[in-house]
């Protein structure tokens, strides 16, 4: 039998380190409070069959892109992420929207949930969208479980990291491996005796700039980030096809000044293509004799 989860541990030390509560301080300061319409929110809100009078726990809840709809449609929310930042975006957002049904925690997956009020069966679905970003994948999925009543529900990728462009990288000829994360939890819960459903949710990535010289140090990330080992010669002749195939694919943005989904202005440059990033929908029934 595969054990998944070890399968997982291995396929972490090949990734570049997790990234830290001060990575998403420091990120949240791109995002914006306006009530904007997020259709890969409302696309995981209709899967995630949410009953009126639920109680939800939202693990990795950012700036609150499903606490707050969820609140607002009269729901209590108890919300947990580990940075500073994106908690101070979600009191933002719960002011402006008017909602107070929200209790903002500041946690991480690694942290004993206990200490932090978080009680077994506390809510009736609990929730992780895009957060799954863990060293030990079991035990992420365990507490998630243990918490609710009725139903989980999340998200992880279907193919590559949705920090890049695998259309990008294989235009320029650099190797990039699909990991589909998703397939590990799934394993995971099968084994344990769960149920688990798969849907796909596609959302859309606009990336914008103001000059390409911007364009080519974002995207250079991309290249560092699936191959974090490749050696400075290779890395120096990719970053160069980069460049090239910058300049083939850059265009004058029509939306140069309006507000992306983050509220951020939208530079004077795009991609002529939408980036496209597929993430995979796992929900699973708690009622069944959990192993947990």
């Amino acid at each position: 039998m595969i054990d998944f989860n070890e399968e997982w541990k291995q396929l972490q030390l090949t990734r570049a380190p997790l990234k830290n509560s001060a990575h998403w301080t420091k990120k949240s300061a791109r995002y914006d409070s306006k009530d904007k319409r997020n259709l890969y929110a409302e696309a995981f809100l209709d899967l995630a069959n949410v009953q009126p009078g639920d109680v939800i726990f939202d693990m990795g809840c950012g700036t609150g892109a499903l606490a707050v709809p969820l609140a607002k449609a009269g729901h209590e929310v108890y919300a947990a992420d580990f940075s500073d930042g994106m908690l101070a975006k979600l009191g933002e957002n719960m002011a402006i929207n008017n909602v107070d049904s929200i209790t903002p925690i500041k946690m991480s997956w690694g942290d004993d949930w206990g200490a932090y009020g978080i009680e077994d069966n506390m809510a009736d679905i609990a929730i992780a969208s895009r957060s799954i970003a863990v060293a030990d994948l079991e035990g992420a999925l365990v507490k998630l479980t243990r918490t609710a009543r009725r139903r989980c529900c999340i998200t992880l990728t279907t193919g590559t990291s949705p920090n890049v462009d695998p259309r990008l990288l294989k235009a320029i000829g650099v190797p990039v491996s699909p990991t589909r994360d998703y397939l590990y939890a799934f394993g995971i819960l099968a084994q344990q005796g769960f149920e688990p459903t798969v849907d796909y949710i596609h959302s859309t990535r606009k990336d914008t700039f103001d000059t390409q010289a911007e364009a080519l140090e974002d995207f250079t990330r991309m290249i560092d980030a699936s191959n974090p080992s490749m050696p400075a010669p290779e890395r120096e002749a990719a970053v160069a096809r980069l460049d090239a195939w910058l300049s083939e694919h850059i265009v004058e943005n029509p939306d140069a000044g309006m507000p992306d989904k983050k509220g951020v202005p939208e530079g004077l440059l795009c991609l002529d293509v939408l980036r496209v990033v597929s993430w995979a929908f796992i929900a699973w029934d708690t009622q069944i004799d959990s192993p947990y």
